[in-house]
């Protein structure tokens, strides 16, 4: 009797912008990196491991403090493009217009860069952490 072996279907690849627009695992693009919405009233926790392949987020004590860098990149750019749009909008040089405008959007877009700051830092900062396509594969019902 011959055994007849099946084929496995071939693996299907995520594509990588939607998996860090929606904060998804870096290796596998199937699991959430944060547990609640980006402007939730308890706060943004990550997971310490993807809930869908085991990654582990955090991958030294104080991982995350290069995040700081990458928020403060945000900051300066968002500042100084406010700061130009705001005089070319108004022409005012009222300097409490200015510090009205960028504290209130700086304020409102915070949770925007602490959140994205930490999953750039993950999908594309950090030599190691690469795509691996059979960790997107669905997990199997009996196992």
């Amino acid at each position: 009797m011959k055994i007849v072996e099946m084929e496995k279907p071939p693996i299907k690849r995520l594509p990588m912008w939607p998996a860090v627009i929606t904060g998804k695992c870096p290796r596998c693009r199937v699991g959430n990196i944060y547990e609640k919405p980006m402007y939730s009233l308890i706060g943004q926790k990550i997971n310490k491991t993807c809930p869908h392949c085991g990654f582990v987020y955090e991958r030294e004590p104080g991982y995350f403090y290069a995040a700081m860098y990458i928020s403060y990149a945000f900051i300066v750019a968002e500042l100084v493009t406010l700061a130009v749009g705001t005089s070319i909008l108004t022409g005012s040089h009222n300097p409490w217009l200015y510090i009205a405008i960028l504290l209130s959007v700086t304020s409102i877009l915070a949770p925007f860069n602490l959140r994205y700051s930490k999953v750039l830092l993950l999908h594309w900062l950090t030599p190691g952490i690469r795509y691996v396509p059979e960790f997107s594969a669905e997990k199997d019902a009996a196992a």
